[in-house]
């Protein structure tokens, strides 16, 4: 099997976790990555292959255009198929140039989307602005009505793909996301916080795939107080507003405190206080069990093992599918979001407390965490792509 993954943590860590459970099978596993990956993946029992990342991701001159980046990539990539002679490729719903080097050979081809699923219905609000689910006829009206731009915008994308596929000798598609397989489509969320839909034909949401790489145990503060977690992204919020705005937030409340600035170094000094410990990396998995709530900017890994480990959660989004996944949160009642524009020290105090004191937050959380502890999300992947393996090495036969 062929896994392909080309991208930060958000991305290739659900891979790997997938890579994983597929191994544990008893599968041959390749997977195409950042060479930044290299000894994590060999560690899991797979074999790597380097991702060409100086082409979709250039360092230096004028980056390339993104399609132009993709008919690249898969040519590069079109060898590596021929070379391992896979049954099935999995890729990254971001990541295309595997699924498009499989589709030219001819092998089935899966999307693992690592995070909640994109395309919506008509009268869902438009994905990663952040709206919540509309609860009357008009608010389903005004969200159709939205859609129309977005639909250009999809007509755009698909069009931009078509002329990528027909460079590769590829046919054109006739629908928009043709970066979703219709094959098979596994999204690595919590069903929790989907909203209620009509699913496509061979989409399976199976719960988030969680993998960290290996990480020294971090003490945990001493007392008896509420513990907050302070974990923020490892890409966004450069001059670490949130991390400053909580710390200050927090600095006199009865909780104990445990912040990371993984490995971002601030550019300047960090206000901690006196019932707080700050620390450059942490392992969430054996952190987060330990703490009652989790400040983050929700990113869709770090809410994922927040909500597993039955922390409620404080989501103050920066960028994109983060207030997707803040909306998300709130809506399943699991946690508080902050807006942006009031991520101070005051409404972040404000946020936790109601997420400690709110006996319906914390016990939706638990209700997350129960669901996780009985589900094998990675398994469950795995044996989808083992199903899609095998009809294509029937349909061959």
């Amino acid at each position: 099997m062929l896994l392909g993954a080309f991208g930060d943590p958000g991305h290739a860590f659900p891979m790997i976790a997938l890579g994983r459970a597929l191994v544990k099978r008893g599968n041959e596993v390749t997977l195409q990555t950042w060479t930044r990956w290299r000894k994590d993946v060999e560690a899991e029992g797979m074999t790597f292959a380097a991702a060409p990342e100086y082409r979709v991701f250039p360092s230096e001159g004028e980056p390339l255009d993104f399609y132009e980046a993709v008919a690249q990539a898969t040519i590069d990539t079109v060898p590596l198929i021929r070379e391992i002679r896979p049954h099935v490729v999995v890729a990254d719903i971001l990541t295309l140039a595997p699924a498009l080097a499989g589709e030219i050979e001819r092998v089935p081809c899966a999307t693992l989307v690592p995070h909640i699923y994109p395309p919506g219905e008509r009268h869902f609000p438009m994905y990663s602005l952040g709206a919540r689910l509309p609860r009357s006829a008009v608010g389903r009206a005004f969200w159709r009505r939205a859609q129309l731009p977005v639909d250009r915008g999809l007509e755009l994308g698909r069009m931009g793909l078509n002329d990528t596929r027909a460079e590769l000798g590829l046919p054109p598609l006739a629908h928009p996301h043709g970066g979703i397989s219709r094959e098979l489509a596994i999204v690595g969320t919590f069903p929790q916080l989907e909203y209620p839909r009509v699913w496509p034909a061979n989409t399976h949401v199976v719960g988030p795939l969680m993998w960290e790489p290996p990480t020294a145990d971090v003490p945990i503060p001493p007392g008896d107080e509420p513990l907050v977690l302070i974990a923020p992204s490892t890409a966004q919020d450069a001059e670490h507003r949130l991390l400053r705005a909580a710390l200050r937030g927090l600095a006199d409340a009865p909780v104990r405190v445990l912040a990371t600035w993984n490995r971002r170094l601030p550019s300047r000094p960090l206000p901690v206080p006196e019932n707080a410990r700050l620390v450059e990396w942490l392992s969430y998995s054996r952190t987060m069990p330990h703490c009652d709530v989790v400040v983050c900017h929700a990113g869709h890994g770090t809410l994922a093992r927040a909500l597993a480990s039955g922390c409620a959660v404080v989501a103050a989004p920066a960028v994109g599918d983060m207030n997707e996944n803040a909306a998300r949160l709130d809506w399943c009642g699991a946690g508080v979001r902050v807006p942006r524009r009031f991520v101070s020290p005051r409404p972040l105090r404000l946020a936790v407390e109601r997420a400690l004191h709110e006996p319906a937050i914390r016990a939706r959380a638990r209700e997350l965490a129960a669901w996780s502890d009985a589900h094998d999300p990675a398994g469950a992947a795995a044996v989808l792509v083992e199903h899609l393996a095998r009809r294509g090495t029937l349909a061959a036969a």
